[in-house]
């Protein structure tokens, strides 16, 4: 299955949830805000959200800084 994350066209397996394609981009789902298919997603729904063929997945990390 293909989805589009960050403008980018990834491959992944079918049955991928959010919380599965943040481990496999190095990302703490604690640090990221995740939008799916126009939707923003809770920190909860990432472990169950099951990816479909052709999702597309905004990704925003909140950086610290002074």
């Amino acid at each position: 299955m293909k989805v589009l994350c960050n403008g980018k066209a990834q491959e992944i397996a079918p049955g991928t949830r959010v919380a599965d394609c943040l481990r496999e981009l190095g990302l703490e789902a604690s640090s990221v805000v995740v939008e799916c298919d126009g939707k923003i997603l809770t920190r909860e729904e990432y472990e169950s959200h099951e990816l479909q063929d052709s999702s597309v997945l905004e990704l925003i990390r909140f950086v610290g800084g002074g």
